[in-house]
């Protein structure tokens, strides 16, 4: 068998979803300038036209493997660098093809180089499960469990301290056992900004009681000072963790901070490869890691990931951007090593628009899929026109 082509295709239709409302965004880096600490104005509901990217891998014995939706800049590295390497060589030699993949480009180790082999990798899994018959956790070495426990991610739902409150319960009440909650401000809004954190999270913490696992999440938009002021005033609170404070590469800030405090402190979002993640592990960094398949190097790369995370003890809850290739990781993982994976409560949905089946948590945790490969499938009833792209 080998790869005969790799094509990228837009799919376009509509979808009754909204987007999402003002002041409900998370903190981020460029707050610190004030023509960038904005909010944008929130999405309308009813119906809208929507577009999503796909990679699809085809082979000369006419077995496939679909990945996405992927990003622009993603399809831009699998179309220019990826794809011209690919065609001819062998699609079930996923290891093979991932190491040489990374080491194709000498600036290809992290970053938007690395997001387009993930795609690919992730790609590569489909084809191989559809190839063999097999769901890809079964080929991983799973399954570990028949359902695995997800946590509701809340980004895009109001941050008004009452209403976060009275949507909590409702997630709660939905057989969520853990949700994760995003902070708006940062140093760039003073104190003023950090009074409003504490309130949101206070909050929450009282309508989903004491004993409930509740994260936070600061989307990289803290420095070191801030992130310490914070943890000390979130740590009667308990979270579970507290994510990505500052950028990961600041390692040295995020012993710092975990030393302030017996907050958790979570990271790994954007984190490439097993090698960065060792540099967090060693250095006593970080207590949960977060790598996504999406990003990090696919599934090939994130299984490594759990292999070196579990010589430290230190649980992988892969960050929710697709949740397929999470889900089956998660899948064929131990649970003390990947104890739930990532629902983004308002980001999942408009990334299945075009899927059937859509998998959702029932009870709080995501049924395995038993379709061979990912289980991703497109669903043509939905889609309006379908074009390939180049770049």
């Amino acid at each position: 068998m080998k790869i005969c082509d790799v094509k990228i295709f837009r799919v376009s239709g509509t979808w009754d979803g909204g987007g999402f409302p003002p002041g409900s965004r998370q903190a981020k880096q460029l707050d610190i300038y004030p023509e960038f600490n904005t909010d944008p104005q929130g999405g309308k509901g009813g119906t809208r036209n929507i577009q999503a990217l796909y990679v699809q891998i085809d082979t000369d014995e006419g077995v496939s493997g679909l990945f996405g939706p992927i990003q622009k800049q993603q399809a831009f590295v699998i179309d220019t660098a990826l794809k011209p390497f690919l065609i001819g060589r062998d699609p079930l030699a996923t290891e093979a093809l991932f190491d040489q993949m990374l080491r194709l480009d000498r600036h290809g180790r992290s970053g938007v180089f690395m997001t387009g082999v993930s795609p690919i990798d992730c790609a590569l899994w489909d084809l191989k499960g559809k190839a063999w018959g097999q769901p890809v956790y079964r080929l991983l070495g799973g399954p570990t469990r028949d359902a695995v426990p997800a946590y509701a991610s809340m980004l895009g739902f109001s941050i008004e301290p009452e209403r976060a409150a009275q949507v909590a319960v409702a997630y709660k009440e939905k057989g969520f056992t853990a949700q994760k909650w995003f902070f708006r401000y940062g140093p760039g809004d003073g104190e003023v900004g950090k009074a409003k954190n504490m309130a949101m999270a206070e909050s929450v913490r009282k309508a989903v009681g004491d004993d409930y696992a509740l994260m936070f999440d600061a989307f990289m938009g803290w420095n070191q000072a801030y992130a310490i002021d914070m943890v000390t005033r979130l740590e009667p609170l308990k979270p579970t963790w507290m994510e990505e404070p500052v950028p990961p590469e600041h390692v040295g800030a995020f012993c710092k901070i975990r030393a302030a405090s017996s907050v958790p402190i979570a990271t790994g979002e954007h984190v490439y490869t097993r090698w960065q993640t060792k540099e967090l592990l060693v250095q006593g960094a970080v207590d949960v890691l977060q790598n996504d398949p999406d990003w990090t190097g696919g599934i090939s790369e994130l299984v490594k990931v759990c292999a070196l995370a579990s010589s430290f003890d230190t649980p992988v809850v892969a960050h929710g951007h697709s949740l397929l290739p999470a889900l089956h990781v998660a899948g064929a993982q131990s649970p003390s090593v990947v104890p739930r994976i990532e629902f983004l409560i308002r980001g999942q949905e408009s990334k299945q628009v075009f899927h059937k089946p859509i998998y959702r948590p029932e009870n709080g945790s995501v049924v395995l899929p038993q379709l061979p490969g990912l289980g991703l499938v497109l669903d043509e009833e939905k889609i309006v026109h379908r074009e390939d792209v180049t770049f």
